[in-house]
């Protein structure tokens, strides 16, 4: 598999972009990998890239948005943050992607038992860690639980998997908020912004 020239890349439409993520997942699921050849794809890349997606997700070392998607050198933009929200770098890092790189679709990508989502159900303190969870809780504090407090844990790993499954949907709708350029480009259907899921228990990736 050669990697995406300008051409290959002007051609991806953002339901194309979105499918051939899925795709991947499929094939990562069956462990049955495109065949690359990743030097090859160092030396093609070499005076250019034409990525067709950009990939927000997790810094959770099982969450690989390059393997999980069965994805090679050149083919996305990978962002990549504890607990997956946006900020006004990664916004920037999103616009830089969707309007002068020419990728066509976003994915905000959550996972399963997300050590950040699970900090923030705990309330957890520690340095810079504090101000980073901070970001997370209004997504706690959007999720329903039964009325016993002890619920709303990391204990409870529906709450928590809930938790970030809201996270998801708040964080798309905040780049879709705080970046007009982003807006601008979805209303106009050059970009799709979408959510998905990642069960680090079986591979699959969910989406929204």
């Amino acid at each position: 598999m050669k990697a995406h020239t300008l051409e290959t890349q002007s051609a991806i439409t953002p339901d194309a972009a979105i499918n051939i993520l899925k795709e991947g997942n499929a094939r990562f699921m069956a462990n049955k990998a495109a065949n690359r050849d990743l030097l090859e794809q160092v030396a093609d890349t070499s005076t250019g890239q034409y990525p067709f997606a950009t990939i927000l997700h997790c810094i959770d070392s099982r969450v690989s948005a390059e393997l999980l998607f069965d994805q090679g050198i050149g083919d996305i933009f990978s962002i990549r943050i504890a607990g997956n929200f946006v900020n006004d770098d990664i916004l920037g890092s999103m616009e830089f992607a969707c309007k002068l790189a020419g990728t066509k679709a976003i994915v905000v990508l959550g996972h399963t038992a997300c050590g950040a989502v699970k900090g923030a159900c705990d309330d957890a303190k520690l340095g810079n860690l504090t101000t980073l969870i901070s970001k997370l809780k209004p997504a706690v504090a959007a999720v329903e639980s039964p009325s016993d407090p002890s619920d709303r844990t990391s204990k409870n790993i529906d709450f928590v998997n809930n938790v970030a499954e809201q996270n998801v949907h708040m964080t798309m709708d905040n780049i879709r908020t705080r970046s007009a350029v982003l807006k601008e480009m979805e209303d106009n259907g050059e970009i799709k912004i979408v959510g998905g899921m990642y069960d680090i228990k079986d591979g699959s990736v969910t989406f929204y």
